[in-house]
């Protein structure tokens, strides 16, 4: 007999098509994986991967299976949308994902105010790369996830706004551009950026934020995580582009880099994606409102995380509050040091 664990265990193999990380995904170990899917070929008749001791490849059959079955866990997935809503609104549970250059600086502002909204409402949370949480969204092993756009998004998968989400060039302190007023694309050119591994869709749009200008990564180094990036900068390995919401939440607190506003950066657009036919999208509406609120927050905070560097008369003349100006009409700062 065919069970939903099964599929689930196939719609991994193919995405990943190794079983280890298939296992990962399942949350199950590689021995428990491997005789879910020779129990699912039994019951089928039919031969779903070609294993060898270095790869896996799906058979032509596995394929179509898969296929089929990403939607029926879809359709499984929406069945428990529709449970879960047909109670109080709020309440029940949500699995939310979120891209690391993203989550873990807005969700811990969102949280409090989710909680205060929805007391009843249980979150399960998970950070992983953008490809991954749409395969989960399409899957149906999340419900909703935070992600970046431009980003290739299947027909399935709706998205909305949540805030536009600029760069701050950050560079060591001595570094020629630590102390300029204004920084500009043409600024970067024939200069290698320090960048997070690829995988990380934030690598793709810091490369993109001018779009007439061919921006190149350093190809020697590569970050896992934003902190690190911080760190290889305040060691002179060279400068990066840190995003607006990282910054604000303190990511560069206590690093000796200095961060500079970037002249006509293209920001990138952070959503709140999710399945169209899924029943919670009035609850979803509801989350993508508290997190932008706290995005707002913690933009107004941002001042005091990363002080800025002026002159006593660029403080003098500097308006209250610009951090919270809308990133239209903000003007350009000069270089600020993480305390």
């Amino acid at each position: 007999m065919t069970t939903l664990r099964q599929l689930r265990f196939l719609v991994a193999l193919s995405e990943t098509l190794n079983f280890s990380r298939a296992a990962e995904v399942c949350h199950v170990t590689q021995s428990t994986l491997s005789t879910g899917l020779k129990d699912l070929e039994h019951a089928l008749g039919a031969q779903l991967a070609e294993r060898s001791r270095h790869s896996v490849v799906l058979t032509p059959v596995g394929l179509e299976v898969a296929r089929r079955a990403r939607s029926v866990l879809a359709d499984v997935a929406d069945i428990e949308d529709f449970a879960r809503s047909a109670g109080a609104f709020g309440a029940g549970s949500v699995r939310f994902g979120a891209i690391p250059t993203v989550g873990p600086f807005i969700m811990p502002r969102a949280l409090p105010l989710i909680r205060s909204a929805f007391p009843a409402l249980r979150l399960y949370l998970r950070e992983e790369l953008t490809a991954s949480l749409v395969d989960g969204l399409v899957a149906g092993r999340l419900d909703v996830a935070i992600i970046a756009l431009p980003h290739d998004l299947p027909a399935e998968i709706a998205v909305e706004p949540l805030f536009r989400d600029g760069y701050q060039l950050t560079v060591p302190r001595g570094h020629p551009l630590a102390n300029r007023d204004s920084v500009d694309g043409h600024d970067l050119e024939g200069r290698d950026l320090l960048l997070l591994e690829r995988g990380h869709c934030l690598q793709r749009h810091a490369l993109s934020s001018f779009p007439d200008l061919a921006l190149t990564r350093d190809e020697t180094f590569a970050a896992t995580s934003l902190p690190t990036l911080v760190a290889m900068v305040e060691q002179g390995l060279g400068l990066t582009l840190l995003p607006n919401v990282a910054v604000a939440a303190g990511v560069a607190k206590g690093h000796d880099v200095a961060l500079t506003d970037l002249a006509g950066a293209q920001p990138r657009e952070v959503v709140l994606a999710y399945r169209t036919t899924s029943a919670q999208i009035p609850l979803f509406h509801e989350l993508g409102r508290l997190i932008t609120r706290a995005h707002t927050l913690l933009t107004m905070e941002g001042e005091s995380l990363v002080p800025p560097r002026r002159t006593r008369r660029a403080e003098e003349a500097a308006p209250p509050g610009r951090d919270g100006q809308d990133e239209a009409t903000a003007p350009p700062a000069r270089a600020r040091t993480a305390p």
